[in-house]
C-alpha cells in the first residue's frame, strides 16, 4: 500500500511545548512541537473519551490527559502512568515547505 500523506497544518501554527487538533481524514490527530520538531499521535486518551489537544505537555516530551492526568510518551506512544495502560498511536510527520504532512493509512 502507497504511503499516503495529509497537509495537517501550517507549521508555525502547532505551538512550541503546545498542541493542535487536526483532522486528517477520518483520523483526530494531536500535533505537537517540541524543540521545534512537530510530532503527531491519535487525539484521544485510551484511557478515556479525553482529547489529548486539550491535555498538558509535561517532562519536554510528555503529554498528560486533561481527564485523568495519566500521561504518555509523544515521541513514542507509550502509556507511561496511570490509569493509562494502552500505549496510543503516533503518526510519522513531515515538513515540506513550512507546511505538516502526516503519514495516514
Amino acid at each position: 500500500m502507497p504511503e499516503k500523506w495529509i497537509e495537517a497544518a501550517i507549521s508555525e501554527d502547532v505551538p512550541e511545548q503546545g498542541t493542535l487538533q487536526v483532522n486528517c481524514g477520518s483520523d483526530l490527530i494531536c500535533l505537537y512541537k517540541i524543540g521545534g520538531n512537530v510530532y503527531a499521535t491519535q487525539d484521544e486518551c485510551s484511557h478515556g473519551s479525553a482529547s489529548l489537544s486539550e491535555g498538558f505537555i509535561v517532562e519536554e516530551c510528555l503529554i498528560e490527559c486533561p481527564l485523568h492526568q495519566g500521561s504518555f510518551d509523544i515521541k513514542t506512544g507509550k502509556a507511561v502512568s496511570v490509569p493509562c495502560k494502552d500505549d496510543i498511536r503516533i503518526y510519522p510527520v513531515k515538513i515540506e515547505n513550512g507546511k505538516v504532512f502526516v503519514q495516514v493509512d
